[in-house]
């Protein structure tokens, strides 16, 4: 395990395997565990990278509200991609992960070579329907903040098995990484130049919407829907999950170094 310093802030990451580097962002209120099955059915043709986002797990809960934004998040992974001298990495994140490995190929379409977009929303074009989304996170900050880690537990897979030091960068994260700002990153998907894939849980009713747009939407994206599997599809059906992911990436030979 090492710790990246951002300006004060020290983010926690761990590197497994060898290859090609293949960056795993976690949902808000998970960590990088969450992805420890994936690490170990990866690790021989891949260079893994997880983390925990600040204000999440073992990285710093700064005090500062404005240390939290989609922005810092971009330029977070950005400076992991560098820690570990990759120019170049498949991206790949559930839910707030993804919308995070999504935004960074619009910041750096450069550095992005291919994307899994796992249990994800792509944002809103609309202002009403993107206030609705944020009145909402705002809502799941003051209840982290009344209830504390309590709440964890109430949550999806990859919500329980999380561990945190406290709530109060969960409390922070919400109100600044989970709010989205603009329509950017719904807008970049027909952009979209690097083979993609998504996935979604059968029984994730909030997503499936959201996963069949993005498919239709990103040039020559394919989905995979996993069955009897909910928010948290690497962790509910780790064997189909890996085996959907795996597949893909040797087909599209992301296995080799470019």
């Amino acid at each position: 395990m090492a710790k990246l310093d951002r300006d004060g802030v020290a983010i926690h990451y761990e590197i497994a395997g060898d290859g090609p580097v293949l960056l795993l962002s976690h949902g808000y209120s998970a960590t990088g565990e969450m992805w420890r099955g994936q690490v170990e059915a990866l690790k021989d043709r891949f260079r893994v990278i997880t983390w925990d986002m600040r204000g999440h797990g073992r990285s710093d809960y700064p005090d500062d509200p404005a240390a939290y934004s989609e922005a810092l998040t971009v330029g977070d992974m950005a400076a992991l991609l560098d820690a570990a001298g990759a120019d170049l990495a498949i991206l790949g994140g559930l839910s707030l992960g993804g919308y995070m490995s999504l935004a960074f190929n619009v910041a750096h379409p450069e550095r992005a070579r291919a994307l899994l977009v796992i249990d994800t929303g792509p944002g809103y074009r609309s202002d009403e329907a993107r206030e609705g989304w944020n009145k909402n996170a705002l809502r799941t900050a003051d209840r982290y903040e009344t209830e504390g880690l309590s709440r964890l537990q109430r949550g999806t897979a990859e919500m329980r098995a999380s561990v945190h030091r406290d709530a109060s960068g969960l409390v922070r994260a919400a109100r600044g990484m989970l709010t989205q700002r603009d329509a950017s990153v719904m807008s970049s998907l027909p952009t979209i130049a690097v083979p993609t894939l998504v996935v979604v849980g059968a029984d994730d009713a909030p997503f499936l919407a959201a996963a069949d747009y993005m498919a239709g939407k990103i040039p020559g994206a394919k989905k995979v829907v996993i069955p009897d599997a909910g928010h948290a599809a690497n962790m509910d059906q780790p064997a189909a999950f890996n085996a959907a992911v795996r597949g893909f990436l040797l087909e599209a030979g992301l296995d080799r170094e470019p």
